[in-house]
């Protein structure tokens, strides 16, 4: 069909830049795609992806934008010649994977919903639509594009490769295959102030390490090493700074080498780089899928039972939505007709950079069951090697879209590097809280309100016996657990006594003394005595299990088995709030504190350092997260003030009153002067840490009123969230549990209690627990199997 529509576009088409995202996978709405049979359609003007489905997607996007044509693309998957023992195609390595033109097969057809509301086909030779959707073709998906930028992390010069002096104590042309402290051929690292060659740390996938490298850096302050294997003529080579414990660029790498006699252009790459090594391991990492009875999980398919594909390093994030999603609260905000309304009204011009659309679409995408349907075989052509099984197992969706937006503008979560389950359900709930908040929401009536409870911190000095209270707004509890050592397992790893999870709740809320405390009431330092007490209980309960020691200055996980009971009752652990009779300590004075992120100090305590220098360090960087005050404390550490305690401020902000000019400044960004105002103050003037500081605190309006505590018997509670009803009763729905040296490598899985997960032919739905892992999805084992219930790292109960 001729198109008059056409004729009056086509002078304003253009192919896509390579800037612009172009969303040809699928839709922006759902996840209906290429390789569904009705396609996916492109918008011809801005490449929005919408579906041509019932859903309808892509006609909402005309009619919303004004934008009537656009290109059906559909994708079938050619024949391919099965190869004994392949593996996954690994991204950035020697060998690369195959194109999407070699594994599939494009058709096109170009609609226009001005001619028709269903989209009506139409033909047209005019340069432009053939030059735009030649270019749509050619270009990056929007995954793609997402994907590579995420991998490219940026890897710079530091003052100590930019000024080190080498001191070569080995004979030219004699540098060493072997490590010098032990009998190590491989995963060596040559130091490139003095030659000498030593083994690195143990490195994923299984690499032995003996960490002789980094012995080498404490006994001579020899920072940079290159790893021997990484090195290529054309100037490539894993660089490894010690002192900042980070990957490194060294600028003038081929002189330095051949100090020692190496020539760069004569060098091969023979071992892969550290994030090949890490993506490989982390792309092969898999839980077991048999129970503790050793018998292989079901697979299960329908509502609720949809699985995340893996994007590369994602479980994390994959984890933590599968246990969102499986709250009512989140079902009911989001799997619910006032989300279509959104979906309907939204103002925002594409759907991929509005988050509460993203939210909409992976709600629809897990709750829904249009898309927890066993995989498809790939067709294979006639070969004379045994034909793969048929999957058991789903394809699960691809949540690239959702990933992108969350992790925009993070250091970390935009990256594909692996990451912490609890430090992104952190993100997350901030940044929807924010969300809701320029929306215009109710925030009292959002779904991450449910998270939301105080926790009361009572501080009695020895002297005085003056008492100070403050209650926290807090979204989880960070519960220290105790390694008591047993052994050894036949493999040589370290074993564990269990502990029970009312042991490490005892331990969170028992009294904890102070030394050195500085009383504003006593003008000295004396003894004083904290406890920590639940102010009020949320609706949902998580609980972060801080299972970390400092290993060769390296956090790393001790696999402390837990005991986790089904049920829970807290009251006891509810604190009472100011008694009759208790002096309270100066409240200006104890305002002068500063404040720092809950959160990050849980976790910087718990990979071991002293809380000065928590605290230290997250003033020090603006309170801008767990993993920035960490570089901060590894590059501080032989300050010769790093234990000396923190003076508090003569004033009730933590910081010097800030100037007109600094406020104006920050003003002019986009922040309200409140804000401004509390930032500057809690960073000490600086105008650089401040802007951080209110990137990482989206929801901090700047209000510096401290919170009321409720005297004794009164019934009232600060509104920090929660409830102060009792009984506390709680009842396990979900644990995220992590198998791996660390946080930053290994896999994440969700075990989740499902009500409405039934049985093949009966209509009455069972509670059992569900395990999902990445797109697989199975029935778990008894009480979600002992093992991975025993070394979760997050739990979440639900109050009952």
């Amino acid at each position: 069909m001729v198109c008059g529509h056409i004729e009056q576009l086509a002078n304003t088409l253009r192919p896509p830049n390579p800037s612009q995202q172009v969303h040809r996978e699928e839709c922006t709405l759902c996840f209906d795609g290429q390789d569904d049979p009705a396609g996916v359609l492109v918008c011809l003007q801005c490449f929005n992806g919408g579906c041509s489905s019932e859903r309808r997607h892509a006609y909402l996007h005309s009619q919303k934008r004004d934008h009537p044509l656009g290109v059906v693309i559909k994708r079938t998957r050619k024949e391919q010649k099965q190869r004994p023992d392949s593996e996954p195609p690994l991204k950035k390595l020697a060998i690369s994977a195959p194109s999407d033109d070699e594994l599939y097969d494009f058709t096109t057809s170009l609609r226009c919903f001005a001619c028709s509301p269903v989209g009506e086909a139409v033909h047209s030779d005019h340069p432009n639509v053939t030059a735009t959707i030649n270019g749509i073709m050619k270009a990056l998906s929007s995954a793609q594009q997402s994907e590579v930028k995420a991998w490219e992390e940026e890897i710079i010069p530091c003052e100590h490769s930019l000024t080190f002096q080498q001191e070569p104590l080995i004979v030219p042309g004699e540098v060493s295959q072997q490590c010098t402290e032990c009998d190590l051929t491989s995963n060596l690292w040559l130091c490139l102030t003095c030659g000498f060659v030593n083994c690195g740390r143990q490195q994923y996938g299984g690499i032995g390490g003996n960490g002789h490298a980094l012995q080498h850096f404490h006994d001579t302050g020899h920072a940079l090493g290159v790893k021997l294997g990484t090195i290529t003529p054309e100037g490539g080579g894993d660089i490894y700074c010690y002192s900042c414990d980070d990957a490194k660029v060294d600028p003038d790498l081929a002189l330095h080498l051949s100090t020692f006699g190496v020539n760069m252009l004569s060098q091969a790459k023979t071992e892969k780089s550290m994030t090949e090594l890490q993506l490989e391991h982390n792309l092969k990492f898999d839980f077991s899928m048999t129970g503790d009875d050793g018998n292989e999980l079901q697979p299960v398919f329908g509502k609720a039972l949809t699985g995340l594909k893996n994007l590369g390093n994602s479980c994390y994030m994959a984890s933590v939505m599968q246990v969102l999603f499986s709250l009512p609260a989140f079902r009911e905000r989001y799997f619910t007709e006032q989300g279509q309304h959104h979906l309907q009204t939204c103002e925002n011009p594409l759907p991929a950079d509005c988050l509460e659309c993203q939210m909409l679409k992976l709600v629809d995408g897990l709750l829904s069951g249009r898309y927890s349907v066993p995989a498809r075989a790939p067709p294979v052509a006639n070969s004379e090697f045994e034909l793969p099984e048929q999957p058991k197992f789903q394809e699960g969706i691809r949540p690239a879209q959702f990933k992108a937006l969350i992790g925009k503008g993070h250091e970390e979560f935009s990256t594909m590097r692996q990451q912490d389950s609890e430090e992104f359900l952190q993100h997350l709930l901030d940044r929807l809280r924010a969300e809701a908040q320029r929306q215009g929401q109710n925030a009292a009536l959002e779904a991450t309100e449910n998270f939301r409870f105080g926790m009361e911190q009572r501080l009695q000095c020895d002297e005085c016996r003056k008492v100070g209270y403050k209650v926290d707004a807090v979204d989880l509890a960070s519960l220290p657990v105790e390694a008591v050592e047993q052994g050894v397992d036949e493999s040589g790893k370290k074993l564990f006594k269990p502990v029970t999870l009312e042991s490490c709740i005892d331990v969170f809320c028992a009294p904890e003394e102070l030394t050195d405390y500085a009383c504003s009431s006593c003008n000295k330092k004396v003894r004083a005595e904290k406890t920590t007490k639940f102010s009020t209980y949320p609706d949902f309960l998580v609980f972060h299990m801080k299972k970390f020691q400092l290993v060769n200055w390296m956090p790393t996980k001790l696999d402390i088995p837990v005991q986790v009971p089904d049920e829970l009752n807290l009251d006891k652990y509810q604190g009472k709030g100011r008694q009759p009779g208790e002096a309270e300590l100066d409240v200006e004075a104890a305002a002068a504190q500063p404040e720092f992120d809950a959160t990050a100090m849980a976790q910087l305590e718990g990979m071991g350092f002293p809380t000065i220098r928590c605290q230290k360090a997250l003033l020090a960087t603006g309170n801008s997260g767990a993993e920035v005050a960490m570089n901060w404390l590894f590059e501080h550490m032989e300050d010769p003030d790093i234990d000396t305690p923190i003076k508090p401020a003569g004033t009730a902000a933590s910081g010097p009153e800030p100037s007109a000019e600094q406020i104006s400044m920050l003003s002019e960004m986009g922040f309200t002067p409140a804000q401004a105002r509390k930032a500057l103050r809690e960073t000490g003037g600086s105008a650089d840490a401040a802007v951080e500081w209110l990137f990482s605190h989206p929801d901090d309006m700047g209000e510096e009123v401290a919170p009321s505590i409720p005297a004794a018997g009164a019934t009232s509670a600060p509104k920090v969230g929660g409830s102060t009803n009792l009984p506390a009763n709680y009842r396990l729905k979900a644990f995220i549990s992590h198998k791996g040296p660390s946080v930053h490598s290994g896999h994440y899985v969700a075990t989740i209690r499902q009500p409405q997960a039934g049985i093949p032919g009966s209509s009455e739905p069972r509670d059992e627990w569900v395990l999902f892992n990445d797109e697989k999805v199975a029935r778990a084992a008894a009480h979600g199997g002992e093992e991975m219930r025993s070394l979760a790292y997050l739990y979440l109960y639900e109050r009952v």
